[in-house]
């Protein structure tokens, strides 16, 4: 199970997730925030709450990631928990991801 609260502040929406992004909540995590990126001017992704991320997680991520750099949008990723960020070392994806 994967919650998602999202908010907007100006241009940013920050959008917190909690639980386990995965192959069972990466599509509808995909779908309701794939809309958004074209209205907004960075997406803060706060991961404090995130127990767990599967390769579906990790390839929604980076197709985010590509679609908000194309656009010239940033996006960040805060919070990282160590075990979602050992997950990120071990796939490489700390050279691909903005971590704060």
């Amino acid at each position: 199970m994967l919650n998602i609260v999202k908010k907007q502040e100006g241009g940013t929406l920050t959008v917190a997730l909690e639980g386990r992004l995965d192959t069972n909540t990466a599509p509808d995590f995909q779908s309701e925030l794939e809309p958004m990126l074209g209205d907004i001017a960075a997406l803060r992704l706060d991961c404090e709450k995130l127990d767990y991320i599967s390769s579906a997680g990790l390839r929604v991520l980076l197709t985010f990631e590509q679609e908000l750099e194309a656009q010239e949008k940033p996006m960040t990723l805060c919070h990282v928990n160590e075990i979602i960020n050992d997950v990120f070392d071990v796939t490489g994806f700390l050279d691909i991801l903005t971590i704060e």
